[in-house]
C-alpha cells in the first residue's frame, strides 16, 4: 500500500478525507430536502367507490390490483355513490383520499361545503361514460300505447325506485322528472340501494327502477338478459344533453351484451354522464401520477358505448384538474418511469430540483478541498522540521555532545525515510531530506 501510495500523484485516502466535511455537508442538505419534499408516495390510500356489485366496485378492485405492483395499498370504501364520495372527500375527519364521483355533480359539490370550509377537490380526469338506465317490468307496461314504456312521462302512477339517497342518480331523476312535466308526487318512489332495488323489481314490488352505472356493473349484464324485464330507450337524448351539459348521447349496440342471443335486438339510445376520478387537494402527486397511469390501463380499452383511446380524458371534468394530470395528458408517463423502476424515477423526478440547488450552492464551498488536502499532505513532511530546527541549535550552540546529535540526525532521517507522499510532493519530502543530510555535514569534524 505505501509503495502504491508513493507511486500515484494522488492520494485518494488524504482526498477522501479533506472532502469528508463537504460530502456531510451536501448529505445533511439532501436528506433534509428528502424529509421536507417527501417525494415516495405514501404506501397506503384509501379510495372511496360506490354499491356493492356497482361499477365503481369492481373498476375500484382494478385500482387497487394495479397499485399493488408499485407497493401502494388501495382501501376500498364502500359507498351509497357519488354523493356520499363528496361528502367523504369534503369532511376533513374522513380518512379518504380519491373517489368516484358521477357528471352533473358540481352543484352537489356546493351543496355539501357551502361555508367553503371542506377540503378542496381536484379532478384526475374522466374516465368513462355512465348511462343511465332506466328498467322497467314488462307487465307494467301492458296498459300503456303499445305496451312498452316510451318516455319518462309516463311514470305516472308507478312505484319507481330513483336510485339510493347519496348517489347521484336521484338529482339526475328529480331533473328529468322536471323536464318531462312530471312532479315525483305523481309516482311512488323508493330509494332502495342497488342490489334490494334489483330483487324488488324482480319480485314484483317495483314497476320500474333507475341507476347510473357504467355496462361493465354485473347487475346491467344481468337486468339486459333477464325475462319480462325491458330497459327504457331515450330517442330524445341529443336533447337531453343539449339541456343538460353534463349528460351525453351514447349508442348502446345491438347484440353488445350477447350476440348468440342478439341482445339488445337493435341499437338503444341512452343517456350518460361522465364519471371522473376525483381527489383532495394536497394528494401526493406520484400518487395522482400512478393513478392517471392506471386509468389509461383499465378505462383505455374500447367498452361497450365508447371506443378505444376515448378515455380517461381530461376534457368534461366539473372540478379544477391536478397539475399531475394535466401532465400525464400532455406528455404522457414521466420519462424516466418508461426506464426505471418507478420508485428510482420518481426520486430522480421529486429530487432533481433540490439535488441542482444543493449542488449550486456547495460549489464556492468545495473550494476549500483542495487546500485541506494540501495541508493534510505536506503536514506529514512538515511536522518534522520543528525537531530539526531544535538540532540545528543545539549545533550551532554546541549545548549538547555531537555524538547525540549525529543518533538524533539518524533517528530522523529515518523517520523521514518512512513518509509516504505522492509524486506530486516528493520534492519537499527530499527537500527535508536534505537538510538533515545538511545538518550532518556540519557535524562532520
Amino acid at each position: 500500500m505505501p509503495r502504491i501510495i508513493r507511486d500515484t500523484l494522488i492520494s485518494v485516502r488524504d482526498l477522501a478525507v479533506a472532502a469528508l466535511p463537504f460530502a456531510l455537508l451536501a448529505l445533511v442538505l439532501l436528506v433534509a430536502a428528502y424529509f421536507l419534499l417527501k417525494p415516495m408516495p405514501p404506501k397506503r390510500v384509501v379510495l372511496a367507490t360506490g354499491p356493492e356489485q356497482s361499477a365503481y366496485a369492481e373498476f375500484g378492485k382494478r385500482y387497487a390490483a394495479e397499485l399493488k405492483r408499485y407497493g401502494v395499498e388501495v382501501v376500498l370504501l364502500p359507498t351509497r355513490g357519488s354523493l356520499d364520495n363528496l361528502r367523504a372527500l369534503r369532511d376533513q375527519k374522513r380518512d379518504v383520499d380519491l373517489g368516484f364521483v358521477q357528471g352533473g355533480s358540481s352543484e352537489v359539490a356546493r351543496s355539501v361545503d357551502e361555508d367553503k370550509s371542506g377540503e378542496p377537490i381536484e379532478s384526475l380526469g374522466s374516465l368513462f361514460l355512465e348511462p343511465l338506465w332506466v328498467f322497467y317490468r314488462e307487465d307494467a307496461a301492458r296498459a300503456l300505447p303499445g305496451g312498452t314504456l316510451t318516455s319518462i312521462a309516463q311514470l305516472s302512477g308507478w312505484r319507481v325506485n330513483l336510485g339510493a339517497r347519496g348517489s347521484g342518480t336521484p338529482g339526475l331523476m328529480r331533473k328529468l322528472l322536471e323536464a318531462n312535466g312530471l312532479e315525483r308526487e305523481r309516482l311512488t318512489p323508493s330509494y332502495l340501494e342497488l342490489t334490494p332495488a334489483v330483487v324488488a323489481l324482480l319480485d314484483g314490488k317495483l314497476d320500474a327502477m333507475a341507476f347510473a352505472s357504467a355496462p361493465e356493473s354485473p347487475m346491467v349484464q344481468m337486468l339486459l338478459q333477464t325475462p319480462g324485464v325491458r330497459l327504457l330507450e331515450f330517442p330524445e337524448a341529443e336533447a337531453f344533453a343539449r339541456r343538460f351539459p353534463f349528460l351525453n348521447p351514447v349508442t348502446l349496440p345491438q347484440g353488445i351484451a350477447d350476440l348468440a342471443r342478439n341482445v339488445p335486438a337493435h341499437d338503444v339510445q341512452l343517456i350518460a354522464a361522465t364519471t371522473s376520478l376525483v381527489a383532495r387537494e394536497g394528494t401526493h402527486p406520484a400518487l395522482e401520477q400512478l393513478f392517471v397511469q392506471a386509468a389509461a390501463r383499465i378505462h383505455g380499452g374500447a367498452g361497450w358505448i365508447s371506443r378505444a383511446g376515448r378515455f380517461p380524458t381530461p376534457q368534461g371534468t366539473e372540478f379544477p384538474l391536478a397539475a399531475e394530470a394535466a401532465r400525464f395528458y400532455r406528455t404522457g408517463p414521466p420519462l424516466l418511469q418508461r426506464y426505471l423502476p418507478f420508485w428510482l424515477a420518481n426520486l430522480i423526478d421529486r429530487m432533481w430540483v433540490a439535488l441542482f440547488t444543493i449542488i449550486a450552492a456547495l460549489i464556492p464551498l468545495s473550494r476549500i478541498v483542495p487546500p485541506l488536502y494540501q495541508f493534510r499532505v505536506r503536514r506529514r513532511i512538515f511536522r518534522w522540521y520543528r525537531q530539526l530546527r531544535s538540532v540545528e541549535a543545539q549545533v550551532a550552540d554546541a549545548s549538547a555532545p555531537r555524538a547525540d546529535l549525529i543518533v538524533e540526525l539518524d533517528r530522523l532521517d529515518a523517520r523521514a525515510a518512512r513518509i509516504t507522499v505522492p509524486l506530486a510532493y516528493a520534492d519537499e519530502l527530499y527537500n527535508l531530506r536534505g537538510h538533515i543530510a545538511l545538518i550532518r555535514a556540519r557535524l562532520s569534524p
